[in-house]
């Protein structure tokens, strides 16, 4: 497995993330995560979509609520051939509350805590906190990578607009 020391930081201490690394215009490797409902969810659940993957280390900090917020209201505004999908380490449970509460129900929220399948697949776990670092993947109708940025400090927030174009740009065209 890969290590990649000091690839992030946390409130500016550096930190670790391991799993294999993934690069604009690779395919998509494969993962099992888990739906709210427990049912096993995979890359091929969504084949023939075009996948927007918002990576957050947990929906309940100030961050990842925001991010999840903005890609639940921009998900209005995007083709039909579109789904966005919220990927953390939070138990299925708690992102099932989470979205109830904050009324956030136009993307599909999946949990990696069982076994960090898409972390370790994607190379976006945090080794020290064992959660995913914030990213957000743009994958097209064929499976093939389009726009990956992985957000140096994890405070911050990803580049919301960049992804939202890469996703139009896969809409064209498909």
């Amino acid at each position: 497995m890969t290590e990649r020391p000091d690839m992030i930081t946390f409130g500016g201490a550096p930190l670790t993330l391991l799993g294999n690394p993934v690069a604009v215009g690779d395919k998509a490797p494969d993962f099992t995560v888990l739906a709210k409902d427990l049912t096993p969810r995979s890359l091929k659940d969504y084949s023939g979509k075009i996948l927007l993957i918002s990576v957050v280390p947990s929906l309940d900090t100030g961050v990842c609520d925001m991010q999840t917020r903005r890609f639940n209201t921009e998900a209005a505004a995007l083709d039909s051939r579109v789904r966005i999908l919220t990927i953390s380490c939070d138990l299925p449970f708690a992102q099932a509350r989470w979205c109830g509460a904050a009324g956030v129900d136009a993307l599909e929220t999946l949990s990696d805590h069982r076994d960090l399948s898409f972390g370790l697949n994607y190379g976006l776990v945090i080794k020290e906190l064992r959660l995913l670092t914030r990213a957000v993947l743009v994958v097209d109708a064929n499976g093939v990578i389009t726009y990956e940025q992985i957000v140096p400090e994890v405070t911050h927030e990803v580049d919301y607009d960049a992804a939202l174009e890469a996703v139009k740009a896969c809409v064209a065209k498909a």
